[in-house]
């Protein structure tokens, strides 16, 4: 036995020598995971369900750091280890400060009011006739500080301006949070935001004081000026590319853009910063050119970098600086100054970097959709192209102009491809569809919009600055009208998009680990990425959409019907409300009203269903109205039923065979989704101690009207 300590040590030493050769290996890219370990911290947090845990992360991260030191400082193994451990646990505690840093009240329920407020901002919606603004409530100190109100166009009297203050009666309610496991939850966003309510206003709004009309800000004015220009839902996305705005854009077109792989055209990001970059560095060469005295005395690409990052800088603040842009923004600048001091410009340490910045002052957007797709894409990009393989295949040589524009054309193919192989697992996990062709429609889009609509929206603006764009913005209104009909035509073509129930959070998690180790590593040990993305693809594709959704106020609920649709409890639902639960169902098309399915029985005011799964037969009853239902006849349906579901609060003696989910069991679990041939019940709380979850709540005041 005496010998074990040694063999044992020596097994130690050996694992760890081959870490060391490993590292060595890849020293080049061991910085690249600096970003990942900080994200990972800030994800821990989010995902971990209180401040226990997340003083758990804290103390593991603290524990991985001090074993890094324990090996020898000279070695990268521990260097790497010990700066990974500090990373998580500055990603876990810079998120929570964060949310603790932005606590604000949230209304406590429904109310409607009547107060003042000052008008913190303005957001024009023209494709839904809303303009919604941020109001600041004046001298109410029972409604909380910060409010989001949607009001009708027509309702809204002029003089509306930044700095404004309104009278108006408006319906409150507090911050959404997710309708159903995996839908979106603004309750979050809003916390982040510091929005504590959110509500529809109501006419008559009197303006108590005008806001100075300077105030408006050179984004709305722009906005207003180019969809006065351009009709329809073209207007709103040639405003979309100078300001990002994206209210005048219709639903029908927005989600044609989304089915077709192009709404990344709608979100300004490195394709039109880079377009506004590089405009601005040419025309700023060929002026500085037109004098020798000049051009022989000055460096002019630094000049012209310098005017390329201060456009840049402009840009990201009238877009309104969003995610997306500010990390494009980020990245232009890197490029800039590494081209300033002759280094390579575009490599995946310059996107590191951008995300590492961006996560130190914005942790919250690592779990929204916009971080993830844009540091997404742009990274499957840089690794594509810095594989020797690939720029041996692509590198421009001595051809045939058709083998050179065939080459061409396969790199952007190729680009397009991986690019929606990466963004595939995001867009399923956050939205629960994705689209397939995207690829083949970025071929004609990014061109179509890079070298024709964007100069061209740049030549129309500066003419009218002398009264001469209107040609200039007939020629932009057809460019996006063949934009558009690329998207419509695309969207509209069968099996474009692939539909799946909500993915399990650990399916999300492998494929997202996988992707991140081929992208970033360089030695073969970068094939061992595919076994956990194969995994979790597989976990996600296996997992079986619900057989009953229902929606955390109780009053919506589907079930599951045998051609692989769903069915809707109530048949005047919104669209919204139908849009949440056929992505919750991975369902893509029509919900059917469930009173119009074989074997149900519904009246005005309840329906009884049944559906055959796990070897038996499940009975589900559901209130459908705000009427009473005779106590005697509700009690007995939930006798004889598995599941009852109702808005209201049932009576302790409506006891079903196996779960009741009415108002006092939702506001504790909120939405449900079930599957019925394994039990299994998935709910959006899952009694986790975020801010937004136990927030401060604030009471209206008794003489305002609750509901």
């Amino acid at each position: 036995m005496a010998p074990l300590p040694l063999q044992t040590a020596g097994i130690g030493v050996r694992f760890l020598a081959a870490l060391e050769r490993v590292a060595e290996a890849e020293r080049g890219q061991l910085p690249l995971w600096m970003p990942v370990a900080l994200g990972l911290g800030i994800a821990a947090w989010f995902v971990l369900p209180g401040p226990a845990a997340w003083g758990a992360v804290l103390f593991a991260g603290l524990a991985v750091a001090l074993a890094g030191l324990v090996l020898p400082w000279g070695t990268r193994t521990g260097r790497a280890i010990t700066v990974a451990g500090l990373l998580v646990m500055l990603g876990c505690a810079l998120i929570w400060w964060r949310a603790e840093r932005v606590a604000g009240p949230v209304l406590a329920r429904p109310v409607v009011a009547a107060f003042e407020a000052r008008v913190e901002r303005v957001e024009p919606l023209p494709a839904r006739e809303l303009v919604r603004l941020t109001l600041r409530p004046h001298g109410v100190a029972s409604l909380p500080p910060v409010m989001r109100v949607n009001v009708a166009e027509r309702d809204l009297p002029s003089g509306v301006a930044l700095g404004a203050r309104l009278a108006l009666r408006a319906r409150l309610m507090p911050p959404p949070s997710a309708a159903l496991p995996g839908a979106y939850d603004f309750a979050r966003t809003a916390w982040f935001q510091g929005i504590g309510a959110t509500g529809r206003g109501f006419a008559p709004i009197r303006l108590v004081a005008p806001g100075d009309p300077g105030n408006a800000g050179l984004r709305s004015t722009l906005t207003r000026h180019i969809v006065a220009r351009v009709d329809g839902s073209a207007g709103g996305i040639a405003a979309a590319f100078v300001t990002g705005d994206r209210g005048a854009i219709a639903e029908a077109d927005a989600e044609a853009m989304r089915r077709s792989g192009l709404a990344h055209l709608l979100s300004i990001s490195g394709l039109h910063v880079t377009a506004v970059v590089v405009g601005t560095m040419t025309l700023v060469l060929k002026l500085l050119a037109l004098f020798p005295p000049l051009a022989l005395r000055m460096r002019l690409p630094v000049v012209a970098a310098g005017a390329g990052a201060i456009a840049a800088v402009a840009y990201t603040w009238l877009s309104g600086a969003d995610v997306p842009t500010v990390r494009s923004c980020i990245a232009a600048l890197l490029v800039l100054a590494a081209l300033s001091i002759g280094r390579e410009a575009i490599t995946l340490r310059m996107i590191a970097t951008g995300a590492l910045l961006v996560l130190l002052v914005l942790p919250e957007s690592l779990e929204g959709p916009s971080f993830q797709l844009s540091f997404a894409a742009v990274t499957a990009i840089v690794a594509l192209h810095e594989q020797p393989r690939v720029q041996r295949w692509f590198l421009k040589r001595d051809e045939a102009q058709w083998r050179r524009f065939g080459r061409a054309l396969a790199s952007l193919l190729l680009t397009g491809l991986v690019v929606e192989a990466a963004l595939l697992p995001i867009g399923l996990y956050h939205f629960h569809e994705a689209g397939l062709y995207g690829a083949l429609a970025n071929i004609v889009a990014i061109p179509l919009t890079t070298f024709v609509t964007m100069p061209l929206e740049a030549l129309a603006l500066a003419l009218d600055l002398v009264g001469l764009g209107a040609p200039a913005w007939w020629a932009v209104e057809r460019s996006l009208a063949l934009l558009l009909w690329i998207a419509r035509t695309v969207a509209a073509a069968p099996g474009s998009v692939a539909a799946l129930p909500a993915m399990p959070d650990g399916a999300f998690a492998l494929m997202v680990g996988g992707g991140l180790w081929i992208a970033l590593w360089r030695t073969a040990m970068r094939r061992w990425g595919m076994a956990p993305l194969a995994i979790g693809a597989v976990w996600a594709l296996a997992t079986p959409a619900p057989d009953l959704l229902v929606t955390g106020d109780g009053r919506h609920m589907a079930l599951a019907t045998p051609d692989g649709g769903m069915a809707i409890l109530r048949d005047r639902a919104g669209d919204y409300v139908r849009s949440t639960i056929g992505e919750g169902g991975g369902v893509e098309g029509e919900l059917s009203p469930l009173s119009e399915q074989p074997g149900v029985k519904c009246s005005a005011d309840l329906c009884i269903a049944g559906r055959q799964a796990g070897g038996r037969r499940w009975t589900i009853v559901a209130t459908r109205s705000g009427y009473a239902v005779p106590w005697g006849e509700l009690v007995a349906a939930c006798r004889m039923a598995d599941i009852v579901v109702s808005d209201r609060r049932l009576p302790a003696a409506c006891t079903p065979r196996w779960l009741k989910l009415d108002r006092a069991t939702l506001a504790r679990t909120g939405g449900v989704a079930i599957a019925l041939a394994s039990g299994r019940v998935t709910t959006v709380r899952r009694g986790g101690r975020h801010p937004w979850e136990r927030p401060e709540q604030i009471a209206p005041p008794r003489l305002l009207k609750s509901h």
